[in-house]
């Protein structure tokens, strides 16, 4: 047995602390990213001029949308990487490290090389003036080279998250939001840069975090198997983590494409229910943001539990992580209950839309507590690595809303749109858990 592979530590007591302790700092980072969106809309709306604030909204949307195909390298990582952790395997989670930095920094690479393929096929799908058009294109021209520094970080995150380390994960989201807004500042308002000074900013920002990052990561650079090329190119790694990423991009297309089809299908009811769906789809951003850090601190602690084969670890990671998931479910359903109507008085100043969003407020309630289940079922199941369920569920519960919104909206509308949403929240949910007691056998 090598220094890198030794028997795993006997395993500390999952408690609430320890839950707490994991997902509390992963909510505050989340709690930063609409800070940042505001600050970057904010200093170009000093200009006075609405062309800055549109190029700089439809470019960062194109190239979050291109970036957000990746996020499969953030969830496979953390399970793969905790339960490499989980069977005391410090070589792997060393390696795992090297190729996931490999993988991040040749996607961006590609993405650099294919840049103009990219920005013509966004203008194709998300069509705006020419004046609007002209900034964007310079804002994603600029931006576009940080995108090997972007990716990689989601690499990095699961990684850090995989081991506990989320005070980490705030730490970086922090350095990026705080240097990006000073740099937006500076950049546009000081030195009059307009839209390319905030995508320099952004540029600098997101090489900088991953520089950050990896000083983070720096323990593993200890550890030779950072560069055991032979480890780093094993086949049977290479194809595991092949497999993985693949299921949750497949996932992650179909859940996109329920959201996708749910803003196109509500356009059908006219510019005040559209304007109303989209006011309250961020109640729903913010709910998936407070549970977050649940889900994470769920893919940590299960993937841990798998690599050690420790069922009842598995077990109660699940349920604890659930319990606080539920009380922040219920506190959201509470809030929004109450306080929804001021906060989509907030959000919108247009009273016909601020009475259509009251009309469809009481979703709104519900949604959190519908929607518990699928979001930390989704994390035990990352941390479990158990991809292709996640996959299978998900083209069920893809397949149960259409069903839902052929039978329910001709009846009620656009009401009916919200519910058949909802309903595969719950199709989701409904259809992990019946695959957990499967997990728990294969963890056995």
């Amino acid at each position: 047995m090598t220094q890198a592979t030794v028997p795993p530590e006997a395993p500390q007591q999952i408690t609430h602390a320890r839950v707490l302790r994991i997902a509390i700092p992963i909510v505050i980072s989340n709690a930063t990213v609409p800070i940042l969106g505001a600050v970057d809309t904010g200093v170009v709306g000093q200009l006075g001029l609405a062309a800055p604030i549109g190029a700089v909204g439809i470019g960062a949307i194109i190239l979050t949308g291109v970036y957000w195909m990746f996020g499969f390298l953030r969830m496979g990582t953390t399970g793969l990487a905790a339960q490499a952790a989980g069977e005391g395997n410090r070589a792997e989670v060393a390696a795992l490290l090297t190729r996931v930095l490999m993988i991040g920094l040749g996607a961006g690479a590609l993405m650099i090389l294919g840049q103009g393929a990219i920005i013509n096929l966004g203008f194709a799908l998300s069509p705006a003036s020419e004046e609007v058009e002209s900034l964007a294109r310079g804002y994603m021209t600029i931006r576009i080279w940080s995108a090997p520094a972007a990716i990689a970080l989601y690499g990095i995150t699961g990684w850090l998250i995989a081991q506990e380390r989320t005070r980490a994960v705030l730490v970086l989201q922090l350095w990026m939001n705080l240097l990006n807004i000073v740099l937006d500042l500076w950049f546009v308002l000081g030195l009059g840069w307009g839209v390319n000074g905030v995508a320099f900013a952004t540029f600098l920002a997101e090489w900088s975090g991953l520089a950050m990052g990896l000083w983070l990561c720096r323990a593993a650079f200890r550890v030779p198997a950072w560069r055991d090329w032979a480890r780093v190119f094993d086949r049977i790694r290479l194809m595991r983590m092949l497999q993985v990423n693949s299921d949750i991009l497949a996932r992650s297309f179909l859940l996109q494409g329920i959201f996708m089809s749910f803003l196109f299908l509500g356009a059908d009811f006219g510019d005040v229910t559209l304007a109303a769906n989209q006011v309250l789809i961020q109640f729903l951003e913010i709910t998936a943001y407070a549970l977050d850090g649940f889900a994470f601190a769920a893919e940590a602690l299960v993937g841990q539990a798998i690599g050690a084969r420790n069922t009842g670890f598995l077990r109660r990671g699940a349920l604890l992580t659930s319990f606080w998931g539920l009380v922040v479910c219920g506190a959201l359903s509470l809030g929004f209950a109450l306080g929804g109507p001021a906060l989509i008085d907030l959000m919108a100043d247009v009273p016909p839309v601020q009475a259509a969003a009251r009309s469809y407020l009481p979703w709104m309630v519900a949604a959190p507590l519908l929607g518990l289940a699928a979001w930390m079922l989704d994390g035990i199941f990352i941390g479990a690595t158990r991809t292709a369920d996640m996959r299978n569920m998900m083209v069920l519960s893809a397949l149960v809303y259409v069903a839902a919104v052929l039978l329910l909206m001709p009846v009620m509308g656009n009401h009916g749109l919200w519910a058949a949403l909802l309903v595969s929240f719950v199709a989701r949910g409904v259809t992990l858990a019946w695959k957990y007691p499967g997990l728990e056998r294969a963890a056995a």
